[in-house]
């Protein structure tokens, strides 16, 4: 089977983060037998549709995939100019959510054979009840190769943070509004403790600050998925979120963790035995480990297996 995945989330000088999640996905349906698969990344945002729909036309006219899949209806757009047996597409949330990209997603759910949403949250959401029937939930899944328990020690070492002071990591962009990072900010002020953040972190970089944390930080208004927590129980660090996508289902019955509306006294009170102890940790590897990248793409083969037969 040969795929085209294409994404419109191609990395930057200052954002070089952008779309490791899909890449972790190519990396691992690269793996799986009889599978060829080629990635092709996009700029990202409206204004780059008619120059991704010409350079993908450039690039594979007279080519004919089994299975072309994109990642958000903004790269399902342009996608439409190479010609496949299968068409699939992935949405993450803001194709969903966004008022005006909620209608592209809308014109475009007809056209695709398979429909994936990263959690059944966002399934319930997609716009016309025949998508949300079709829906099948497949998330990208987290990469337990990369992110997994490093001493804390050596994390701090690399990243030139001191050894005896606590550490707060907020695991997203602040310039992302529902990520909020004004809450996160408010509650490391409150504790008395510094507080470090994912903008622009390329994501080699990534686990190390995850585990350089004596807790992650993730008070979201609204996730697609949610992938920052499995991040944290990967490496089986302490993990503070509200109940928004996968949050809820990754943190239940984990010790150690909190899944609650923000509420500054709640989340303290759950925050301070981890900036207390020189290094919390949590058994969340195997729980992060059920959602891994490779048995999501394993999933996702499936998926377009049974929609080619």
């Amino acid at each position: 089977m040969r795929a085209l995945i294409v994404s419109n989330m191609r990395p930057d000088r200052d954002h070089p983060e952008r779309g490791s999640f899909v890449r972790d996905q190519v990396d691992a349906l690269r793996a799986i037998e009889d599978l060829e698969v080629e990635l092709c990344e996009l700029d990202p945002g409206p204004a780059a549709l008619a120059a991704g729909y010409a350079a993908l036309r450039r690039r594979h006219r007279g080519e004919r995939f089994d299975v072309l899949h994109a990642h958000f209806s903004l790269s399902a757009l342009p996608a439409l100019a190479v010609r496949a047996g299968v068409r699939g597409m992935t949405l993450h949330g803001t194709d969903v959510r966004h008022p005006r990209t909620r209608q592209v997603t809308r014109a475009l759910l007809p056209l695709m054979d398979l429909i994936i949403a990263v959690s059944q949250q966002l399934a319930g959401e997609l716009p016309g009840a025949a998508a949300r029937r079709r829906a099948i939930v497949i998330p990208c899944g987290v990469q337990t190769g990369r992110f997994r328990p490093i001493a804390r020690a050596r994390a701090r070492a690399e990243l030139g943070l001191p050894q005896d002071r606590p550490q707060l990591l907020f695991a997203a962009d602040p310039a992302r509004p529902a990520k909020r990072y004004d809450l996160a900010r408010a509650l490391a002020e409150e504790a008395g403790v510094p507080l470090i953040s994912l903008g622009g972190v390329s994501p080699e970089r990534v686990p190390l600050l995850v585990n350089a944390a004596n807790a992650v930080l993730v008070p979201s208004t609204q996730e697609g998925f949610g992938l920052a927590v499995l991040e944290a129980l990967a490496c089986d660090v302490p993990v503070l979120a509200c109940p928004v996508g996968i949050h809820p289902e990754a943190l239940d019955g984990i010790e150690g963790t909190l899944c609650a509306p923000f509420e500054m006294q709640s989340w303290l009170q759950a925050l301070r035995p981890h900036l207390a102890a020189p290094d919390p940790r949590i058994a969340g590897r195997d729980r992060a480990e059920s959602f891994g990248v490779r048995p999501m793409a394993e999933r996702l083969v499936a998926a377009w297996r049974a929609a080619a037969r």
